[in-house]
């Protein structure tokens, strides 16, 4: 039976459909797992981060201790010798070389005249080439200037038993043809063939001598290049040191000396900083189980620390893929990184210790190794499986960028200041240190009860001979 309050409510018996959640809870017959929670302590993470990396450029570079925040790399004289790369820029479809890049031909190194330079730019007609067309071809007429503005050319001479062989492979910014500036008469002596497509800027022969009886100071720095005689030096481009040798009897000996570069590089530290903001009330009372100022700073000096590798990598002022020697820049015969391209880099320096590269190109790599059936070996390197090629580690470095074509570098250095190679830089010692080369220093408690802390790292990178670092530049990963 129902019955019905003064409010017009029906009271009585009451059908739901919906779980009583009280009821329920007063039917189990033990504390439910919600409610015992309340009285117990979580076990609980430190705090994580998505992005630690491995840092292998860290971890493998030995570091100097430049106690007085600059080291200098001393080096013997070396007289110019390779070939500078150009730069180009583009608007739409139209590239143009820059007039004062034009100093990176041999040529014209020195030459100082800007309207002279902007008005030889403006004489290079740009032409288009489809992979497999030749740009020019041995025994034709050397009759202009050549400069590659974008895409890949094989030159090709003739081999020992008369075929014909890749001798080298050109890109982005090389050039070839630079004697037409002095030379009126003469033959190409290899072929250059696109093996992509490719844009090239030309200087025709008669447009190259309309500027020199235009520009007089031009002419005549032409001719002074030509006539002074390179002092006598080694294959490095080195002053040479006379030795005797396969002598007999008592000749009279040559003296010789050790010349040294008058204006040695020197290296700044470079720091990267941030100030690091914990409110008082959470340092007060919220440090267990857990030191909340600790646990801040450990995830600040990571972020510190990959910041540290990106620079070493990318900056423009140290880092290595800016400051390898021309030299010392490759390109890949076919695009992928493949073991014929290693095998180069390996053959341009003595005793390599290490490659480096983005974890897709060692992907790529390790794709082209199985096209031909080559199984690389996997060593263990400090603890780790790591990929090698000719047992030299090929580490993974996820700093090195990969362009929006696809295409990215292969670093490979030797370390250590008794080897001539590749070292970082740093300063250890300094006030309020935390690591190496990292310091945290209070800076006080503000208005808003904000504790600050300014955490540092300080750091470089040097590269005390040429081939100590060698880098295949365009390596594809797309494909």
């Amino acid at each position: 039976m129902t019955h019905r309050s003064s409010t017009g409510l029906v009271t009585g018996a009451v059908t739901t459909t919906e779980p009583d959640e009280t009821a329920a809870s007063t039917n189990t017959s033990s504390l439910t797992t919600g409610a015992a929670r309340n009285l117990a302590t979580t076990t609980k993470s430190a705090p994580q981060m998505q992005g630690i990396s491995s840092r292998w450029l860290l971890r493998m570079l030995p570091w100097v201790q430049v106690q007085a925040g600059t080291y200098r790399v001393n080096r013997r004289l070396t007289y110019l010798l390779g070939d500078g790369r150009l730069t180009f820029v583009s608007t739409g479809a139209e590239m143009r070389v820059i007039p004062q890049e034009l100093r990176e031909l041999p040529l014209l190194r020195g030459f100082d005249d800007e309207s002279a330079l902007a008005a030889l730019a403006d004489r290079f007609t740009q032409q288009h080439y489809a992979a497999g067309d030749p740009i020019v071809e041995r025994g034709g007429p050397a009759d202009r200037v050549v400069l590659m503005a974008h895409g890949k050319a094989n030159r090709i001479g003739p081999g020992e038993y008369g075929e014909d062989t890749v001798l080298d492979v050109l890109a982005d910014g090389d050039h070839i043809g630079q004697r037409v500036l002095v030379e009126d008469t003469g033959t190409w002596q290899h072929t250059l063939k696109a093996i992509t497509a490719c844009t090239v800027l030309t200087l025709p022969l008669r447009e190259a001598r309309e500027m020199e009886r235009r520009f007089t100071g031009l002419n005549t720095h032409l001719r002074q290049v030509v006539s002074q005689s390179v002092p006598p030096h080694n294959r490095r481009g080195e002053a040479d040191i006379h030795i005797e040798s396969g002598h007999t009897g008592e000749p009279p000996l040559a003296g010789t000396y050790v010349d040294y570069e008058p204006a040695p590089r020197e290296y700044e530290l470079s720091v990267a900083q941030t100030v690091l903001r914990v409110h008082s009330r959470v340092a007060d009372l919220y440090n267990q189980p857990m030191n909340q100022t600790e646990r801040q700073l450990a995830l600040t000096v990571e972020a510190l620390r990959e910041r540290q590798e990106e620079e070493l990598v990318n900056n423009r002022e140290f880092g290595l893929l800016h400051n390898a020697d021309l030299t010392q820049r490759l390109h890949t015969r076919s695009g992928p990184p493949t073991p014929d391209d290693l095998d180069e880099l390996l053959a341009r320096r003595r005793r390599s210790e290490f490659f480096l590269a983005h974890p897709r190109v060692i992907a790529a790599f390790g794709r082209e190794c199985n096209r031909r059936g080559i199984r690389p070996r996997t060593i263990r390197h400090q603890g780790a499986p790591v990929i090698s090629w000719r047992d030299v580690p090929l580490l993974p470095c996820d700093k090195i960028p990969i362009s929006e074509t696809g295409t990215s570098s292969v670093l490979v250095l030797r370390t250590g200041e008794e080897n001539e190679g590749v070292v970082g830089l740093h300063q250890t010692g300094i006030p309020d240190e935390y690591a190496p080369g990292l310091n945290v220093r209070f800076m006080g408690i503000d208005e808003k009860a904000i504790i600050s802390y300014l955490v540092s790292a300080y750091y470089s990178a040097a590269v005390l001979v040429p081939d100590a670092l060698g880098v295949l530049e365009h390596v594809e990963v797309s494909r």
